[in-house]
């Protein structure tokens, strides 16, 4: 790809030599790549979709599989079936099917000899089962402590009581197959999750304007097959992709709502509102921030309230928990700390009795972050042109979890969609995808123990120095997309922010300046 602005974009995406943008009667990424020598195609829908075989070089290559790219005269819209959506949806269910393969071997809790490790299929479903009771029935938070938030609590004990029905059913009348309690207990919440990344695809799909092929990023993503029954994140993610849609067809209370429930299952969409209200203030619509705010406030409290008068101590497990742990493996920090030669618990910290908080680190932390989110502010109220809802998400999410100090392998699914649509392009997205695809082995090759044939810990610190530098050159193409739109392929396709809502096609009323000399 070409890094000058001034020089025609390869890939198809032409940008003439006066740094104009490009307007021939239809968006640019309509037309065949202009290495083909090929005309823009006359359709009559050529408007209302943008076809990633003539605009994306990878799907360009990846189609002279099926028969090249779609043809001049070709005619969409015309199967009633298999539209744009249905096919995506087939792709992340192959996709997932796949991943359940994988997941298999681990899936009866038989985990003798490291099986988790040495099959790459280790989940956290399957331990903490036992562990928080969910097999004897046990209620979180009222029966037994759990460290997630309320809403992840409810889900693991919702497929307990799911599957324990099948296991009743099974053992009744003899014609369900039988199997251990873990096992159906396992399978019920890898279905459970798959629905919430059917979600999660339907969601991109939906985002994507006239880009509805975007989301085949997501549904045949590595990302998702290595890590999609890891954790319970796309339970989060799925709620919280929700409330993007809901945002966009401009109801703020509903996308409130739904984002509060994706809060009260993982903390990290609360990150989504600080974004909203810098793009709402600079174009002055903050009446509709207020009301989601409000929304996200009540559905949250009315998920943790009554959790939190009911059984306090194990209600604020998850944030003591926070406050506690010590940087993992898979932060900088840690990472700074092993080629630093800190002896102590944290590089900023003595060495730290039982239950004792890492004072010094937790500071840091808060410091890089508050420096993540005024970057972010910056970006968001100083860019020449206001910039789009995802692209603006991206960048905080991917700041944050670059200076957290926990990085737990599939919080990465939380960039997914986020990525996908602030910058749907697959070179870079799939090489990303692919460096946690691989990051995976050796995470588990170095938890198998260099005594048991297994990885030393500066290999596995490689594959996260890897990923994270890929994170960041993600960040930084999204940051040159975002202040020179001529390079953003949704705005060449002739759409401004097809996730924005009410920011969508808005007029500035705000907007920081520099002070020159």
């Amino acid at each position: 790809m070409s890094d000058n602005p001034d020089s025609p974009v390869d890939s198809g995406h032409p940008v003439d030599a006066g740094r104009q943008p490009v307007d021939a009667g239809q968006p640019a990424d309509t037309r065949r790549p202009v290495a083909s020598g090929q005309q823009p195609v006359d359709s009559e829908l050529s408007v209302d979709r943008v076809f990633p075989t003539w605009s994306d070089p990878v799907a360009t290559a990846a189609s002279t599989a099926v028969g090249g790219p779609w043809g001049r005269h070709a005619r969409v819209g015309r199967n009633r079936f298999w539209t744009p959506l249905r096919v995506i949806l087939a792709m992340a269910i192959v996709v997932l099917a796949f991943a359940w393969i994988k997941q298999e071997p681990c899936a009866g809790g038989d985990w003798s000899g490291s099986k988790q490790y040495t099959h790459f299929c280790y989940s956290d479903s399957v331990p903490l089962f036992g562990i928080h009771g969910l097999d004897s029935g046990a209620v979180p938070y009222f029966d037994s402590a759990v460290e997630y938030p309320v809403l992840t609590g409810w889900f693991m004990y919702g497929a307990a009581r799911l599957s324990a029905i099948y296991d009743s059913a099974a053992l009744d009348n003899g014609l369900l197959p039988d199997m251990p309690a873990v096992y159906s207990y396992y399978a019920v919440t890898a279905l459970l999750l798959s629905l919430c990344a059917l979600a999660m695809a339907w969601a991109v799909q939906r985002l994507s304007g006239r880009r509805p092929w975007d989301a085949a990023m997501v549904a045949l993503s590595p990302l998702l097959f290595v890590h999609a029954f890891t954790n319970w994140d796309l339970w989060a993610i799925a709620w919280s992709s929700a409330g993007l849609v809901a945002w966009s067809r401009r109801r703020p209370v509903l996308a409130g709502v739904l984002l509060g429930f994706g809060i009260a299952a993982k903390l990290y969409p609360l990150l989504f509102l600080g974004v909203l209200f810098i793009l709402c203030l600079r174009v002055g619509r903050l009446r509709e921030w207020g009301l989601a705010t409000v929304a996200a406030a009540l559905s949250w409290a009315a998920i943790n309230v009554p959790v939190a008068l009911g059984a306090a101590d194990n209600w604020s497990l998850f944030f003591r928990l926070n406050q506690t742990r010590t940087a993992d493996p898979d932060s900088l920090w840690r990472i700074l700390e092993h080629f630093t030669g800190s002896t102590g618990s944290s590089l900023f910290d003595p060495p730290l009795g039982a239950d004792q908080a890492p004072t010094g680190l937790n500071i840091a932390v808060a410091l890089g972050t508050a420096a993540v989110c005024a970057g972010v502010a910056f970006v968001g109220l100083r860019a020449p042109v206001r910039p789009r809802l995802p692209q603006l998400l991206f960048l905080l999410v991917a700041g944050f979890l670059l200076v957290n100090k926990v990085w737990s392998p599939q919080f990465s699914l939380w960039l997914l969609p986020l990525a996908v649509l602030a910058r749907p392009e697959w070179r870079l997205l799939l090489a990303w995808q692919a460096a946690e695809a691989f990051l995976w082995g050796p995470r588990l090759l170095w938890y198998l123990g260099v005594d048991n044939s297994g990885l030393r810990i500066e290999w596995f610190f490689l594959a996260v120095g890897i990923r994270d530098v890929l994170v960041i050159a993600l960040m930084l193409y999204v940051l040159r997309d975002l202040w020179d739109p001529r390079w953003d392929v949704v705005r060449r396709s002739g759409m401004d922010d097809p996730a924005g809502g009410v920011l969508d096609g808005a007029v500035d009323r705000f907007r920081a300046r520099l002070r020159s000399r």
